[in-house]
């Protein structure tokens, strides 16, 4: 196991969510985690929707997830987030039970510890968390070609009620994605975006203006009203527009954040 001198040192922190319908074993769970430095829990789940949502807004690295659970068990999770066709964190199933485990890595769950979680056990599923949340992000931070230039558009074109409107790129708030749809929500009025793909608007934007805080959502940072502090050293953006739209900074970009607004 890694010493906690040892772990100070490692530079790649990995955020984990917890997922247990039972507190005590969730509590025990995050109580044993303690013990690697390297590990921070950026959030718990009690039951399978709410860790589907934990997970599509903060993107951790690691999720320890318990199969049996009510409602959505924690394979139905995994059939929740690979329908959602984004890139998912790396599970670790933790449950009582060991008749899953045949199904649990044909999901490809990086590995399958039993309940109560043994300390050595534990550590080898960290270990092997540790290698490839590494190798991932240096893939991740190796250096790409520079994009081609692209036509930065000011005007864009909003479906709203079976009608075509021109909306200035100034005047739009935010744009997200959901089951392959661009909503567009501007100043006067929301509606759905002829692009296929947040990168596709994204790259026809102004690169100054528009900025990917998330793999779903692009913001206007003009149009941020407020930055509010949410869950461990993560931030949400609250919007300017009528609902005053509250969006998720991913923990990649919260860096940039950081230094944008100089937190």
């Amino acid at each position: 196991m890694l010493n906690r001198a040892t772990a100070a040192a490692v530079s790649v922190v990995i955020s984990a969510i917890v997922v247990d319908d039972e507190k005590l074993a969730s509590d025990e769970l995050a109580y044993q985690l303690r013990e690697y430095p390297d590990i921070e829990i950026v959030a718990t789940a009690a039951n399978g929707l709410e860790a589907v949502q934990l997970i599509v807004d903060l993107e951790p690295d690691l999720v320890f997830l318990d199969v049996q659970m009510p409602g959505l068990d924690g394979m139905g999770v995994l059939r929740k987030l690979r329908e959602k066709e984004i890139p998912l964190p790396y599970f670790v199933m933790a449950t009582a039970y060991d008749q899953y485990a045949v199904e649990a890595f044909k999901w490809e769950a990086l590995d399958y510890i039993l309940k109560p979680v043994e300390k050595e056990r534990l550590s080898q599923a960290i270990d092997r968390a540790r290698k490839c949340v590494a190798e991932r992000q240096k893939i991740a931070h190796a250096e790409l070609p520079p994009p081609k230039p692209s036509l930065q558009r000011t005007k864009l074109l909003v479906k709203n009620n079976q009608r075509n409107f021109i909306v200035d790129a100034q005047d739009v708030v935010y744009a997200t994605i959901e089951d392959g749809l661009i909503t567009v929500v501007a100043s006067s009025l929301e509606g759905q975006s002829n692009y296929r793909t947040i990168e596709e608007l994204q790259s026809n934007l102004d690169p100054e203006m528009f900025w990917r805080v998330h793999r779903s959502f692009l913001v206007n940072i003009h149009r941020i009203k407020e930055v509010i502090p949410w869950f461990k050293s993560s931030f949400q953006l609250r919007m300017d527009d009528k609902k005053q739209t509250e969006i998720p900074v991913s923990r990649v970009q919260t860096k940039r954040l950081r230094a944008l607004l100089k937190l």
